[in-house]
């Protein structure tokens, strides 16, 4: 929306261009009628002060702040973020039907590779709580507002903040890497917060509903049967992705990136003793992609996922050291700029990501919901999620998907068309690409 002083500056200057037309005799028609308008709005003005106030509660309510909660005893569990701070949450508690139902988001934002950009995220709130916000905005499938949330808006929610690099999964011992203090400590993370939570009345949900977005989407895989494990056995608990289903792809000069920098992850963290379905002959890189974390998970699970990645397109499909030229750097940015012969490439990696689901989508109990936006992650975002202007898939916002697919109101596949074939999408235009 434009600013009051932007919006007002062409209706000035047709102002002056009128003045100067109409000379000294428009100048005082025009004195005249400015004074007659300030009357009227004076009248107006006085008429509408006049007016009782309208109830509280017709005045639409942003989404609720979140206070950030330290987890207690943090070093005595070996439970830290990469610095050795104590890592957090935000919990907002649920009421009515829904204080005994329980939604836990797992936050994203990538992974450390080497023990330089794990430094790096030791200084951020991706590798420390001492710089993570002391409140953060629940919005979307987190929301406690109705008309946006409308099957989770009273439910407890949990956000648990990301602060280990790999996705809650490593548990080195050892502190010391090369001289300096690291700590690999996701699992341990996920269990003491997992821990605390139970004690906090998570142990008698009746309902659970494990998310994430991004590097927490690919962890909400990780531990979705871990968190099955925790509830009591009669409740009914399920797991989300967001933007977490990534994909074992060569980028456009045919080298495998992702896979590079996943083996990179699991031999830093030691994490091939924490995936089962691992083999000897597999490349470490290859344990950690979802469609293998997959095969061995037995509760439902909720794919929603972009057909076109915005994150993966510009780090997996067309990462930078594999377009010097920069012939894709347009393309990066903005979908609509892609030449005819990039959005080929585009549409193939869209049938890697069918293909890659298509045993997911067999599974009666699993849900599917696969845009054709060019996007990262849309369950935390109100607009994305379940609003007017949200992507519809089949006539279906991503919230009314999640919410039958939850509660069993229907099977949900859903799977879009090629692009541009969506006009409901939120396609993203960016000034530089995500940070990788």
């Amino acid at each position: 929306m434009p600013s009051p002083s932007a919006a007002s500056a062409p209706a000035s200057r047709h102002l002056r261009l009128w003045w100067r037309r109409r000379g000294r005799g428009g100048a005082v028609a025009a004195t005249f009628a400015v004074a007659l308008l300030a009357a009227a709005l004076l009248l107006s003005l006085s008429y509408y002060a006049s007016l009782p106030l309208a109830p509280a509660a017709s005045v639409p309510r942003s989404s609720a702040l979140v206070g950030l909660t330290l987890l207690r005893r943090a070093e005595e569990k070996g439970a830290l973020c990469l610095d050795g701070s104590a890592p957090g949450y935000h919990l907002q508690r649920g009421s009515g039907s829904g204080s005994r139902s329980w939604l836990i988001h797992l936050e994203g934002g990538g992974w450390c590779r080497n023990l330089k950009s794990c430094a790096s995220r030791q200084k951020s709130i991706l590798g420390s709580s001492r710089y993570m916000e002391s409140q953060v905005e629940f919005a979307g499938m987190l929301s406690d507002l109705e008309d946006e949330n409308p099957d989770f808006y009273n439910w407890n929610k949990v956000k648990i903040r990301y602060c280990d690099g790999a996705s809650f999964s490593g548990n080195v011992k050892d502190e010391f890497q090369n001289g300096t203090q690291f700590f690999f400590r996701g699992q341990r993370i996920w269990e003491a917060v997992m821990d605390e939570l139970l004690l906090k009345g998570l142990r008698h949900a009746k309902q659970a509903f494990l998310t994430g977005c991004s590097a927490g989407g690919l962890a909400t895989f990780i531990h979705c049967d871990d968190f099955r494990a925790l509830m009591p056995k009669d409740s009914r608990v399920k797991c989300l992705s967001d933007g977490g289903f990534f994909l074992d792809v060569e980028d456009i000069s045919k080298q495998r990136t992702l896979r590079a920098f996943y083996s990179d992850v699991v031999r830093l963290q030691d994490l091939k003793r924490r995936f089962l379905h691992c083999s000897s002959s597999m490349d470490p890189g290859q344990c950690f992609f979802p469609r293998e974390v997959v095969k061995d998970i037995r509760t439902p699970v909720f794919v929603l996922n972009p057909a076109y990645d915005a994150w993966q397109v510009q780090h997996v499909l067309a990462p930078l050291a594999s377009d010097p030229q920069r012939s894709w750097q347009n393309c990066r940015l903005d979908i609509s700029k892609c030449s005819p012969n990039q959005l080929e490439i585009l549409q193939g990696f869209r049938k890697e990501l069918h293909d890659a689901i298509s045993e997911l989508k067999q599974k009666k109990d699993w849900g599917v919901f696969i845009d054709s936006c060019f996007i990262h992650c849309q369950s935390l975002n109100s607009f994305t999620w379940h609003s007017p202007s949200s992507p519809r898939v089949n006539n279906k916002t991503i919230a009314e998907a999640v919410g039958d697919w939850f509660f069993d109101r229907r099977e949900v596949k859903e799977l879009d068309c090629k692009f541009p074939c969506n006009p409901t999408c939120h396609n993203l235009v960016f000034a530089k690409p995500f940070k990788g």
